[in-house]
């Protein structure tokens, strides 16, 4: 059952969401939330959270890879204030990163998955290494590249966080954890947008991710060659590059990682491990819709925001099988019914996404902690942001 408000003129999103439930295992749940022309219209939730709990207003949800649209958000933050610059190098504020030939890799570069250190599988022995912060972050000072800074785009699936938050941390002295609420959470009002979460907040609120082991260790198999992925994808003319795609996403000891651990909640992983809640990341990316300010709070300059959501390339990603259209740390926003021209945001593993559509001020998010999906995202972020896409045009 469907709990919630949800303006007339959006009742579709609702339909969409109630089917999606229909199919969830029973302890599953998830939210949606939607912001038009800065209004909530859409603030909906069903299920439940875990196998005794049903999903509330403001559960939140381990939401994977949708975390790298906050991270590079409070990276424009920094820009905005001069902290940063997209084209300094890397090494001007972490010095020890200039090893192995890196020292012409900028910011941008790490935004836009173009730096070669997408890597992960040959960095670490274990994916358990992803709890410790500085011992990430030095094997990534220590990396030699794949690729020259700027060749190509590959997909930064996991290491990403690390690269982007250490250069956040660097110029400012705070974790990432304190800096998503410092210049996302606190200035916004939002309460559920967390990068690592305090023990006893993620009790109560976090929902447990439904079977994530078994999700988690499909991502294994991808370290030999799978065949019926590449079947999957024949209908389309995209290279297939399963190797690029387990280094980047298939660490050692995966399908061991739990990603509902308590540890793992507090720990900071900023490519992956972030909990929302639906109405969190909307009214983030409602404020980047709306040019950067929403309800007279100025989140982003209109300058900087035009830099951070400039398509930077167009070609096919080399660990994504598709075309990103990868901006500064966001992507292009894809729906059942169509892709917004400007439409910009972040999809995640197991089926949570956000984006933001500046043309028509909307901004859609969904969260859930059920679902296999693919490592790019799954059909029923689509679905929601199709039917929010086709209310929007009407209105």
């Amino acid at each position: 059952m469907i709990e919630g408000y949800i303006h007339p003129d959006f009742w579709p999103v609702a339909r969409v969401l109630q089917q999606q439930l229909r199919r969830a295992p029973a302890s599953g749940g998830a939210a949606v939330a939607v912001y038009h022309r800065g209004v909530l219209v859409v603030d909906i939730h069903g299920g439940r959270r875990d196998d005794e709990t049903p999903w509330s207003p403001d559960t939140m949800s381990v939401s994977f890879s949708t975390t790298k649209g906050v991270m590079a958000t409070v990276v424009h933050r920094l820009v905005d204030r001069g902290l940063l610059d997209y084209d300094d190098p890397v090494a001007k504020v972490w010095p020890e990163f200039a090893q192995n030939g890196k020292g012409d890799i900028t910011l941008r570069h790490l935004l836009c998955h173009q730096a070669g250190l997408y890597d992960i599988r040959h960095l670490i022995d274990d994916a358990r290494r992803m709890l410790d912060w500085q011992y990430m972050v030095d094997q990534l000072a220590a990396a030699v590249p794949a690729h020259r800074p700027g060749a190509m785009n590959a997909y930064h699936g996991l290491t990403y966080g690390w690269l982007v938050g250490e250069v956040a941390r660097r110029v400012t002295d705070r974790t990432v954890s304190e800096l998503v609420q410092s210049e996302i959470a606190t200035p916004l009002g939002i309460d559920d947008l967390h990068i690592g979460v305090a023990g006893a907040e993620a009790a109560g609120r976090v929902a447990t991710l439904v079977s994530p082991r078994e999700r988690l260790a499909r991502i294994q198999k991808l370290r030999n060659p799978v065949k019926r992925l590449q079947q999957a994808l024949s209908f389309v003319s995209f290279p297939v590059d399963t190797g690029k795609m387990a280094a980047a996403l298939a660490p050692h000891g995966i399908e061991h990682f739990d990603w509902s651990a308590p540890e793992t909640l507090r720990a900071c992983i900023p490519a992956a491990n972030g909990t929302f809640s639906a109405r969190g990341l909307a009214k983030l990316y409602a404020t980047l819709a709306a040019g950067g300010e929403l309800d007279g709070v100025r989140l982003l300059s209109e300058a900087t925001l035009r830099r951070a959501t400039e398509v930077q390339t167009r070609k096919i990603d080399k660990v994504v099988p598709f075309p990103m259209h990868w901006r500064l740390g966001y992507h292009r926003a894809a729906t059942t019914r169509g892709n917004p021209a400007r439409g910009f945001g972040h999809y995640g593993f197991g089926g949570s996404g956000a984006w933001a559509d500046p043309d028509r001020n909307l901004a859609v998010a969904l969260v859930l902690n059920s679902g296999i999906g693919t490592p790019f995202g799954d059909i029923r972020t689509a679905q929601v942001g199709g039917a929010a896409l086709l209310c929007a045009r009407r209105r």
